[in-house]
């Protein structure tokens, strides 16, 4: 296929996307400084080139088409990739700049955001987006730099730097402890046992590692978000089997207690993934660099 079909002209996508964006090539040619006609005809060239309908188009409004809907959605991203891109060029030459960080929610929550503030305080020039993601994802489709994820270190195409380990703590609700008390490991048999779903076979493993039988074990719901979690636990619906560092706040406040100061080495590490190209693009250095003295 003819390679200038599938790589249309700047102005023919800007003229695109405003018109997709507006639903209208008058307001369009207001953003873009031109004339009304000007804009349609750019859009019946790209139109022409694809081969495809991109609009519907009656004597008072336009519609975009189910090709134009899908067409418009890689396009806005793809240029909203370049008017980042175009940013970060230009602050490097000035020691700022901008990166788009994803990071497992609860994680970002409870302990990269109470964090954030020094690393502002230290690189002022530098903001730092920070997007909600789970599991892997293509970094590249989603227009982020870097994203902080748990596991073996492994991601395909992306570099690791590698951040703290984790371990699981037995935390129990204070209300919880009062109805139930807890003198021994074992008492924890009689309680129900929450967990993320990714941690399935965490409460066997704590059981195991106290000497105790997994085969009596009351489980109970699981849970997506850690966050959910936690205020399942403190709710005093059951004890949870929480990482350390994620309820460290919780503990001092008394919302939570240990069950038992029992930790359990979940064998899952959190790392930064980084995608190779971006390594050396100092916003990204000076987070990478920065993160992995907050993790020690």
């Amino acid at each position: 296929m003819n390679p200038r079909k599938l790589t249309p002209s700047m102005s023919l996508l800007l003229a695109f996307d405003a018109s997709a964006r507006h639903l209208s090539f008058t307001r369009a040619a207001q953003d873009l400084h031109l004339t009304q006609s000007a804009v349609s005809r750019q859009v019946q060239a790209l139109e022409a080139l694809l081969g495809v309908p991109l609009f519907v188009r009656d004597q008072r409004k336009i519609t975009l088409t189910g090709a134009g809907s899908t067409y418009h959605r890689e396009v806005a991203a793809a240029l909203q990739r370049i008017r980042n891109g175009s940013l970060q060029a230009i602050a490097s030459q000035s020691g700022s700049g901008s990166l788009h960080l994803a990071a497992l929610p609860t994680f970002a929550s409870k302990w990269l955001l109470p964090r954030l503030n020094d690393f502002y305080r230290q690189h002022p020039g530098i903001l730092v987006h920070v997007h909600s993601r789970i599991g892997q994802f293509d970094l590249d489709q989603a227009g982020m730099d870097a994203a902080i994820g748990v596991g073996d270190g492994t991601w395909p195409g992306l570099v690791s730097h590698r951040l703290m380990d984790e371990v699981l703590l037995p935390v129990i609700s204070p209300a919880l402890r009062l109805e139930q008390p807890l003198r021994t490991p074992a008492d924890l048999l009689e309680h129900l046992l929450l967990v993320v779903a990714t941690r399935s076979s965490a409460w066997p493993q704590w059981f195991a590692q106290q000497g105790l039988p997994a085969s009596r074990l009351r489980l109970g719901p699981q849970f997506e978000l850690t966050s959910h979690l936690i205020q399942a636990v403190a709710s005093g619906i059951g004890v949870g089997l929480l990482p350390s560092f994620l309820v460290e706040d919780e503990l001092k406040k008394g919302t939570l207690e240990l069950a038992f100061d029992l930790p359990l080495a979940s064998g899952y590490t959190y790392y930064l993934f980084v995608r190779p190209e971006q390594l050396t693009l100092p916003s990204v250095a000076t987070f990478s660099d920065w993160l992995a003295r907050q993790a020690i």
